[in-house]
């Protein structure tokens, strides 16, 4: 019984190994195969991202993490959009407005000015607007403003060489390749005076998920060669560090660290945002209003001190609206810019757990449902406790997003947790149709001949006598005896007596019809019920059998061999016999008259 409680625990495990096998050939084949794992990367990538768009979705909801209050938004909103084309006659409205602007809140000396406006090509018509813009920016320490990065031919615009002062120094040693994958070969410069100038520039290129979603952003991107921050990571760098540097480290781990950086990035080199709630959850100042309180039209109500102060537009009609995971689901770009700069001063990125770590908590997962099942003697508890721990797991995967930033995988788990629960139930059938089979032959099989035992002998004997009774089929008995079995045993021993019981019974069986029934009688006798049988169908077959025995070399034990003889009787139901007790002493008869008159024969009843 141990060794079969031991064959039980292996037969599981090897079924819970099954599991992790499947995966692991799915894994292999869409490697292997670029449409598959197309397909199938598409889905489980959209299905993924769809949860972590609900976890973002919750904490929002729960008020966490909360926004930062030194980060203000000075938006250009529809309200704002409509005086100022009222007010300036035209859009985009002088850029000398910006000027004056930049002078206002720099009154109140903020940490940062942010443009999140790409102030491109100088107008003619307003070169004066153009040089008080310039000359305002470069006037101050704290100023920053936008350009971009795309992929346009060079016959459309020549790429040009940025200013070494725009790049950052990367030292990598991760195996990121930040230019595998956005790879982009132009760019959009802005105004010449604020390139050679000293304002901050960084770039606000943002890249959608495969659905339209923006759930990451690239802090450091590649052109030409050397590689340029992002607008806001370009802003936090210099917030969070106090004596502002250009040099940065992306080490083993995928993390990129400065001297009081350190955010975590995708294979890709993203870095994964952390929302703080819908449009509009960052302080937000119409323009309109500031514009109204600089030219003394209404009382100023807006301070600016020690603020961080993000300029950009969030009226529909201008067209910058991101989609984003959170609740109503539209951004206005400087807002994504606010998130992300929020995530910089807070240290509050989204780390996703590797590959590795993502097979560990599949295997842990699929372990779990697999011992779930197996020790559940009911069903229903069994269904239940798994979707019970299907459920905690959701739990544990948003409150770690929620308490601990980390994004551990849903989709394929939870698909795991299904298939572990299914392939552990055939399992867990094959193992108890194993366990009945093997009850059942302790229950019918003679242990050391492995033919059928005594009680199944009575208990089918009796069945074949119904059967012949309902449809008038004879059917037959051979009752067979070991000659000199005692004297045998006397010279060789008992394991070689054993050894010819077993020896006998493989060659009973080997010459005996798939329907017959081949039993251990009792001692050295043996018994063949066949089902469906004349008398003189038995006798032939007895008449064979005794052959096949008798020159048959038996293996006595290592070294020796020896030959052995039977004698045989036969009876025929219902031609011998009424009744089963009847037919056995008639068989019986038969036995005795071969050994009477010299062994190794068929005997024949004479009565």
């Amino acid at each position: 019984m141990k060794k079969f409680i031991q064959t039980k625990w292996f037969t599981y495990a090897t079924y819970l190994l099954l599991v992790l096998a499947v995966l692991l050939i799915g894994f292999i084949l869409m490697q292997n195969n670029k449409t598959l794992n197309s397909v199938i990367t598409s889905f489980f990538e959209v299905a993924e991202n769809r949860s972590f768009d609900y976890r973002q979705t919750l904490q929002v909801m729960h008020k966490h993490p909360l926004p930062n209050d030194n980060i203000v938004v000075l938006a250009i909103d529809d309200a704002s959009l409509e005086m100022l084309w009222d007010k300036y006659g035209e859009w985009p409205i002088p850029r000398n407005v910006y000027a004056d602007i930049i002078n206002y809140i720099e009154k109140d000396k903020p940490q940062a000015v942010i443009f999140d406006l790409m102030f491109i090509k100088s107008l003619k018509a307003t070169a004066n607007a153009d040089k008080a813009l310039t000359d305002t920016m470069n006037k101050y320490n704290n100023i920053y403003t936008s350009m971009n990065l795309d992929v346009q031919p060079a016959d459309l615009r020549k790429p040009i060489d940025l200013p070494q002062r725009l790049a950052v120094s990367l030292e990598n040693k991760s195996n990121i390749d930040i230019g595998k994958k956005y790879g982009f070969s132009n760019c959009r410069p802005i105004l010449e005076n604020l390139l050679n100038g000293k304002v901050y520039i960084g770039m606000t290129n943002v890249m959608r998920s495969s659905d339209g979603i923006i759930r990451k952003v690239a802090p450091i991107l590649e052109y030409k060669g050397n590689y340029y921050p992002y607008l806001t990571f370009l802003a936090g760098g210099n917030l969070v560090d106090s004596a502002p540097q250009h040099t940065f480290v992306l080490n083993q781990n995928n993390e990129l660290t400065g001297s009081n950086l350190n955010i975590p990035l995708t294979k890709d080199g993203d870095a994964i945002l952390n929302w703080y709630g819908q449009s509009g959850t960052h302080i937000n100042y119409p323009m309109y209003k500031v514009v109204n309180s600089m030219e003394g039209i209404s009382p100023s109500t807006f301070s600016f001190k020690d603020k961080i102060v993000i300029i950009g537009t969030t009226a529909m009609s201008l067209h910058d609206t991101k989609s984003v995971p959170v609740q109503e689901g539209v951004y206005p770009g400087v807002e994504v810019h606010a998130t992300f700069l929020n995530n910089i001063l807070d240290n509050n990125f989204i780390k996703q757990t590797s590959i590795f770590a993502n097979i560990l908590i599949i295997a842990a997962v699929v372990a779990i449902v697999g011992f779930i099942v197996m020790l559940s003697e009911s069903t229903i508890f069994a269904v239940m406790s798994t979707l019970l721990f299907g459920i905690a797991y959701l739990f544990i995967s948003y409150y770690l997003m929620e308490l601990n930033n980390l994004w551990i995988p849903v989709v394929l788990p939870v698909i795991s947790i299904v298939l572990a629960f299914a392939l552990s139930y055939l399992a867990k059938y094959i193992i108890k149709s194993r366990d009945f089979e093997y009850q059942y032959k302790l229950a019918t099989i003679d242990g050391l001949t492995d033919l059928y035992n005594h009680r199944y002998f009575q208990d089918t004997l009796r069945k074949q006598i119904d059967l012949s009774k309902r449809y008038g089929q004879p059917f037959s008995l051979i009752i067979v005896d070991i000659d000199f079995f005692k004297k045998f045993n006397d010279t060789y021993g008992h394991q070689a007596g054993d050894a010819v019981l077993r020896q006998v019974a493989q060659t009973l069986k080997k010459n005996s019809r798939t329907t017959d029934y081949v039993c251990r009688y009792g001692g050295e006798e043996m018994s063949i019920i066949l089902p469906n049988t004349t008398s003189e169908e038995a006798l032939n077959n007895a008449s064979r059998i005794l052959h096949a025995v008798a020159e048959r070399p038996f293996q006595l034990n290592a070294t020796e061999t020896g030959h052995v003889t039977i004698s045989v009787g036969v009876a025929t139901f219902p031609d011998n016999a009424e009744t089963a007790q009847d037919l056995i002493e008639y068989a019986d008869k038969g036995l005795y008259y071969a050994k009477e008159h010299g062994r190794n024969q068929v005997g024949k009843s004479e009565g």
